[in-house]
């Protein structure tokens, strides 16, 4: 690395930190009910909650994804994410980055440097264009010292930052045929509707610290509608072992592949199962191949 580019990451590196300082003389004078919003400003993305965590989004926008003929939108397979759980002095934080090729090097760099733990790389698409990987992490500490860390991860990547608050847009997609036929209400914006159910029972726990379930294996699932005949949907299904079968049978007699299955963590118990999917076709069709598949998983 020449002087200048190293000149440039130490002051990058130290921007970094005086942001951390200043945003925890905030929380300490706001209170702890500030500690999220903190977080958001050494992510720079807005505290969104969620069911028994705190998520903050950066959007791929900046890669034009392309696969099956259709441009995929942002939020149906591009959306790295962070979501934290947990208090100010003993938050555990889970979540994806989405990364191109020449990302990915050194992204796992700056997660190993950072104390945060790796727990998967993989794909989760098939014959996108440009390819993604996926990598997924895990890490347990203070909230602000996790937030400084996936920062700088952030930085060794194009990620869009920062993160503006979501922009209303009209919807084009028909929400009440998705959530009707789903069964499982969720948030639409524009072409694409997400749902997210939990379709474990019980409780899943890794090194003896109960996880959050929405958090750790939630099933998001995404459609967008491409045109008025057609629909594509892209996400995934976690589930037990043996519900892995029942749910594969229903996806594939629906006509809708699976692209992926894996593990999104380690040393979970019980294991946990994520099948991925990409499915194209009239959005009656799709949508009711997504809800036999749903209920595979639930039986």
């Amino acid at each position: 690395m020449s002087a200048r580019g190293f000149g440039s990451t130490l002051r990058c590196f130290a921007a970094a930190a005086l942001l951390c300082i200043q945003v925890a003389r905030s929380e300490a004078q706001a209170g702890p009910g500030a500690i999220w919003d903190s977080v958001g400003r050494v992510l720079q993305s807005p505290a969104t909650p969620a069911p028994g965590y705190t998520r903050y989004n950066f959007p791929r926008r900046d890669i034009p994804l392309q696969l099956g003929g259709v441009a995929v939108a942002p939020g149906l397979a591009l959306g790295t994410w962070a979501g934290f759980a947990g208090a100010a002095d003993s938050a555990v934080t889970m979540g994806d980055l989405v990364l191109l090729a020449a990302e990915v090097a050194p992204a796992l760099r700056e997660l190993d440097q950072a104390g945060l733990m790796v727990t998967a790389i993989h794909n989760h698409l098939n014959g996108e264009l440009p390819a993604l990987t996926y990598v997924h992490f895990h890490g347990e500490g203070t909230a602000l010292s996790l937030a400084a860390a996936l920062d700088r991860v952030l930085r060794r990547t194009a990620t869009p930052r920062p993160v503006g608050s979501p922009t209303p847009t009209p919807l084009t997609i028909d929400t009440a045929q998705v959530f009707g036929t789903l069964g499982v209400r969720g948030r639409a914006s524009g072409a694409v509707a997400q749902v997210g159910p939990v379709l474990i029972p019980g409780r899943v726990t890794l090194q003896g610290r109960t996880l959050v379930p929405a958090l750790a294996y939630g099933s998001p699932l995404n459609v967008q509608l491409v045109s008025a005949g057609r629909m594509v949907g892209s996400g995934d299904f976690a589930v037990l072992e043996d519900r892995v079968a029942p749910l594969l049978h229903a996806l594939t007699s629906h006509g809708i592949p699976a692209t992926a299955m894996h593990s999104h963590l380690v040393g979970e118990s019980p294991r946990v199962y994520y099948i991925h999917f990409w499915a194209d076709g009239p959005p009656e069709v799709v949508l009711n191949g997504l809800r036999a598949a749903l209920d595979a998983a639930a039986k």
